[in-house]
This record gives structure tokens, sequence and C-alpha cells, in this order.
């Protein structure tokens, strides 16, 4: 019995899936079936390839209900700028939750890893930041930097944004390409600390190994969602932060543990709360999330392989709804 198989491109996957409310919907299912205890999400595999400066993360995750689950594999190779290449890409494959046979092959060189990591943020930012955000910052200066607050005011509908990031000549870029992308006036902010003062959202998008935010920078009505750790090595937020917050919640514990800021909090020896709530538990109403505008509270974002069999599902539905991509015979 002949099999088809989707090929989706890059180019095929930016004209379907854009980063609006249902994508942050689908995301948002995705948290809250981790909060079931049903969904299997195995340790993500990572391995570094230091003579290419280089490194392999591969995620999936099952989730009942959905009809298939994806597995990513994501490359970053960080001298590629040197030779005109991207730093990023990456595929997905999609594979049917009852037979196990390949669904789809989504070509996508990381863009619904962008998406739905951008769309992680908005759901983060619905249960955690203030009701009411006037200005929102961003500490870093690439693509999430842009995503993040694209996703974020669909929820938070701020009006100002201040943008920091090492280099002001990328700064100054970021700060155009949200003000061309959002309602909002946006600005660079040479110095971190007055950014955050003035925001009452802020979001961390670098690749940091050192912190970039500091405890004594937190104020009262202040949210953070923290993206950029998702390796060993990487540290965005001052661990004291994590201390001084209010609440400080986790994607997943078990990730954050290893490869977020959790780890540097664990390790400097300033975490002593126990185990946090994940953000899924939150979405499900298993626990509380922010529960006055006065709080302080940070989200720390490793990235999930159910967030990726979500975004992967969305995509394919919505080939299939538009007759898009290309169907191979096996």
């Amino acid at each position: 019995m002949p099999h088809e198989v989707k090929i989706l491109t890059e180019t095929d996957l930016r004209g379907l899936v854009t980063l609006g409310l249902p994508a942050i919907e689908v995301v948002e299912r995705a948290f809250a079936a981790l909060a079931s205890g049903k969904v299997v999400m195995p340790p993500i595999l990572s391995m570094a390839i230091p003579e290419a400066n280089g490194e392999v993360d591969v995620k999936t995750a099952y989730i009942p209900g959905f009809d298939g689950f994806a597995i990513k594999v994501s490359p970053g190779f960080f001298d590629n700028p040197k030779i005109g290449l991207p730093s990023l890409n990456g595929l997905m494959i999609l594979f049917s939750a009852k037979t196990g046979l390949v669904e789809a092959l989504l070509l996508d060189n990381g863009y619904l890893t962008d998406v739905r990591t951008a769309a992680a943020g908005a759901v983060a930012a619905r249960y955690l930041a203030p009701s009411v955000v006037a200005t929102a910052g961003v500490i870093g200066t690439g693509v999430q930097a842009r995503l993040q607050l694209q996703a974020a005011h669909l929820v938070r509908p701020f009006e100002r944004v201040l943008v920091w990031g090492r280099d002001a000549a990328k700064a100054e870029a970021c700060a155009r390409d949200i003000a061309a992308a959002l309602p909002v006036v946006a600005s660079v902010e040479p110095d971190p600390a007055r950014l955050v003062a003035a925001s009452q959202l802020v979001v961390t998008t670098t690749p940091a190994e050192h912190p970039v935010l500091r405890a004594e920078w937190l104020h009262p009505g202040l949210h953070v969602t923290a993206m950029g750790s998702d390796q060993a090595g990487k540290n965005e937020i001052d661990p004291a932060a994590l201390a001084a917050a209010d609440l400080y919640v986790c994607d997943r514990v078990s990730q954050c543990e290893l490869l977020g800021e959790l780890r540097s909090a664990l390790a400097a020896g300033l975490w002593r709360r126990g185990t946090p709530p994940e953000l899924g538990e939150i979405v499900s109403g298993a626990k509380p999330g922010r529960t006055s505008d006065s709080q302080v509270t940070i989200c720390d974002l490793t990235g999930t392989g159910a967030q990726d069999t979500a975004i992967a599902t969305f995509a394919v539905e919505a080939a299939r709804r538009a007759g898009a991509g290309t169907a191979i015979a096996t």
C-alpha cells in the first residue's frame, strides 16, 4: 500500500504559519498538556562539536490527543556567518502517533522553532506579566528580540519598546525593525539598568554566559522572560534574582536545572525554595501565576519538545487545508 509523505520547505511554511494568536494558542495547549503528566518527553539530546564551534540539539515529545509527534534536529554552527551562511538551521519530522510512519518532512531551517519560541514567550507574558504593560524592554538584538516582542504585543499591547545590545548598530537596527512591525515607539537604551527600571515586561534573548540582568534592578510590577539560556554554559539572569523574585517559573524544571537559569542559581547555592512551578501548571490552573500587579515574576524558557510537536502539527494541518507542499510516494 503506497504511503505519501508531505515535503514542506521554509518558503511553504512561512506562507502557512505566522506568529499570531492561533500559533500562541497551540503552544499554550502544549504547555497545558505537559502539566497533565501524560506527555512523553525525553531529555534533550545535545551534542557539541567544538572543532567547528557548533552544537546540535534533538527534541521530541508525544502529546496525547495529537495525531502526530515531531522529532526536531536543530544545529547551530556559530562560525557560519564568516563564510556567508546562517548560524542556525534544521528540520522537523512529523510521524503518525498511530502507526509511526513519517507523515511530513518540514525543511524549515529553524523558522518553526523561531515561531514556537516567540509564542512560548507570549504564553509566559499572558499568565505572568502585569495586567497593563506600557513599556517593554528587550535585552539582545537578534531574531528572537524582534519576534518575542511581536508575540508579547499580541497579549500585552504595550506602547513603547526599549532595546539594549552590546553592539549599538545592531540595537538601532533592532529598534527600527520593531517600530516597523508594531504600532509602538522603539528606541535604544544604552544602559540595561535603566531599561529594566522603565519596563514592566523585559525579555532577555542573548547567548550570554554571564548575567546581563542584575538582581538589584528588579522592581515591583516587573515580569522577566529569560529565553536565551538553553545550554549548560549559558546564564542571562543574576542567580540572586531568582531568589529575590516573588515567583520564578520554569517551562520544564528538569531542563532548567541542567540548561536554564535555575542551573546557575542551584550552583551558586541561592535557590532554596524547592521545586519551582512549571508554566504548564499555571496555564492549566493547577498552580497560581501572578496574583498582583506589584509582584516580580521571572519565567525561564529552555524550549521543549512538546512545543515542537505542537507547532509541527499546526503547520501540517495548515498545509493540508491549503493543499500546500509536495507529496512523494514512499
